[in-house]
């Protein structure tokens, strides 16, 4: 059973009959049909059923010597609206099978982005056709979220704002020259780093942490590909499952001055979101990279 199928409407499947009696629907209607060649005259095929706007079902697997599909694996999704990063992007296959996880280093965050791979079929294309690494790629990133909460905003005046966009140019082009071995560079990093723990420790003792720290991105769990977040929510849509009638909000959030939609189930969401308060949560990271034609 995949944790994050509540995320898209599915919280009520507690069998493995009732999941592959899912896929078998995914498979039988599905809105796209992907395919590609592999090694040795494998076919590859994707099938994707939406059940929402930009959210659904994908279920991936290989055609037998007698044009059979056998499933491999499904999981849910949810396509991301927005352009996330301009940044340079490695792909690497997982272990277990044909699915892959995308990296991305972008100075915005400060940590490599990890992130599940949605368009499996268009990068192996590009792959097996020789055309990897192409330059000019982008990233739309988006989440599944299987339990969030809504936190009020941080008061804040044009000033602050104007101060802390300034002091966030400032900071990615310190990261920038750090990464090409400023010495400089990297010692400013660290004496601002200590500068900001010291006051923020001198300030805890009187102030929530939430009313000090404004947004933050950071890995969680074991998995690779999960993160705890905090952003700034920019748009807020409530959409239903029309299979299953189940309610789900779709946020789009800025974190880190990084764009996002985060897609989660309303019984999951403790709070009202609204455009300009918080919402602070773990989410499953998923992302497509678009190539230029």
């Amino acid at each position: 059973m995949h944790k994050y199928l509540r995320a898209v409407g599915f919280s009520k499947l507690k069998s493995k009959r009732q999941v592959n009696e899912l896929i078998s629907l995914v498979v039988k209607n599905a809105d796209e049909r992907l395919y590609t060649s592999m090694e040795e005259d494998v076919m590859l095929a994707e099938y994707n059923l939406y059940c929402g706007s930009n959210m659904g079902i994908c279920v991936r697997g290989e055609y037998d010597e007698n044009n059979r599909f056998l499933a491999d694996y499904y999981h849910p999704f949810f396509r991301g609206n927005q352009i996330s990063s301009y940044a340079d992007i490695s792909v690497e296959r997982h272990a277990e099978k044909e699915s892959y996880a995308g990296v991305c280093d972008d100075i915005k965050v400060g940590v490599s982005l990890i992130f599940y791979l949605q368009n499996v079929v268009g990068y192996l294309k590009r792959k097996n056709a020789g055309r990897l690494p192409i330059v000019g790629t982008s990233l739309s990133l988006a989440a599944l979220s299987t339990q969030g909460k809504i936190i009020m905003p941080i008061q804040k005046d044009e000033k602050d704002m104007r101060k802390t966009r300034q002091m966030a140019i400032n900071r990615n082009l310190l990261i920038a020259k750090a990464r090409k071995g400023d010495e400089d560079a990297i010692e400013n990093l660290t004496l601002e780093d200590m500068d900001t723990y010291s006051n923020i420790a001198k300030m805890i003792a009187k102030q929530d942490v939430l009313s000090l720290v404004d947004t933050y991105f950071m890995p969680y769990g074991v998995e690779c590909d999960q993160y705890a977040i905090l952003g700034e929510i920019l748009h807020v849509a409530k959409v239903k499952n029309p299979m299953t009638k189940e309610e789900i909000w779709q946020l789009t959030i800025n974190c880190n001055d990084l764009f996002m939609d985060v897609c989660i189930n309303c019984n999951d969401l403790y709070g009202e979101p609204a455009v300009g308060r918080r919402f602070k949560g773990s989410v499953w990271l998923q992302g497509t990279i678009h190539f230029p034609e």
